[in-house]
């Protein structure tokens, strides 16, 4: 669906983007991470062809994004992250005046409108004026937008910006119902989003690829220390002196829970090593009865923190 090359993307003094390459496959929900300046929106812009290149080479839905711009941005439904609405337009009217720009009419348009206010929950306020919504279904509205023309690619820029809770598990939701019809290419700095929602995440920092693979794999791969938490039934003063001589264990902590006799010990485990057996053949000699013992992976954030640590490192030849 996606195919990027070497793009790249210059401002006055400063590279935006900085020979990045990827690909997306159809049906994928793939997740753009890094922090604010990374270069995930000047990315997004290039795709959906609202932004030209310094260089480099795209092709989305097969169509080159410099030479068919036209086409692709038929197959592209783009939402950015402060999405131009009219807010003086009530939201059914709205939808319809963008289908009509998109080349829609008649019954197909009338119906397209009315699937997309279903599919994004909007057909409940669809007599309502735009700036009388929420900033919830503000989002709702810029992403049934994108959606009325049936594109191939969803390309949404942080599209849980400034939305409760409640609003972002509803989007959550909603992302894996469109991964039926559309590929997603959903940009964010918000780690937790991408760890439950994407099949595939690029972490980007600084206009560069550090890293693409599925979250799984990243936090498996990750070379930091992972954690084992334990909870157990003992009074042995000496537990986490003993719980820090098993091989592979960094340190060990007591945290503080309230109420029950149950003691609670968490295990900063060196990379490689898995001491739950070990743990539990120490509580065994010991007779400590155990309620819990499970390990915890690095999450997303503590791949992106080692990685742009790492390559921080690299860029200033402090390699050890």
């Amino acid at each position: 669906m996606i195919d990027v090359q070497n793009l790249t993307k210059q401002y006055a003094g400063r590279t935006a983007v900085d020979g990045i390459g990827f690909h997306v496959e159809p049906g994928e929900i793939v997740g753009f991470l890094g922090p604010n300046g990374a270069g995930k929106t000047t990315t997004m812009r290039i795709l959906s062809g609202f932004m030209p290149a310094t260089s480099g080479k795209v092709t989305v839905a097969g169509f080159d994004v410099f030479r068919h711009s036209l086409e692709v941005r038929r197959a592209v439904g783009y939402m950015p992250e402060m999405a131009p609405l009219y807010v003086d337009m009530k939201v059914k009217e709205y939808l319809r005046f963008r289908a009509e720009l998109k080349g829609l009419g008649g019954h197909s348009m009338r119906r397209r409108v009315g699937e997309v206010m279903e599919l994004c929950g909007l057909t409940d306020v669809r007599r309502r004026l735009i700036d009388n919504l929420s900033k919830g279904f503000r989002q709702r509205v810029a992403l049934a937008d994108a959606l009325v023309h049936d594109p191939k690619l969803l390309i949404l820029d942080e599209p849980t910006n400034g939305l409760d809770p409640v609003q972002i598990r509803q989007v959550r939701e909603l992302l894996r119902e469109l991964r039926t019809r559309h590929t997603v290419l959903l940009s964010t700095h918000i780690l937790h989003e991408v760890e439950v929602t994407c099949d595939r995440v690029i972490m980007l920092n600084k206009g560069r690829i550090l890293a693409d693979d599925s979250p799984r794999n990243l936090a498996s791969k990750l070379n930091a220390s992972t954690v084992v938490r334990l909870e157990v039934e003992t009074k042995d003063e000496k537990a986490p002196v003993k719980l820090e001589g098993i091989q592979g264990v960094r340190k060990c902590t007591e945290e503080t829970v309230e109420g029950g006799a149950w003691r609670h010990f968490m295990l900063r485990v060196e990379p490689g090593f898995d001491v739950r057996e070990a743990v539990q053949a120490l509580a065994t000699t010991e007779a400590w009865r155990v309620l819990e013992l499970h390990r915890e992976l690095p999450n997303l954030e503590d791949v992106f923190v080692e990685l742009a640590s790492s390559a921080e490192v690299m860029k200033g030849g402090r390699l050890s």
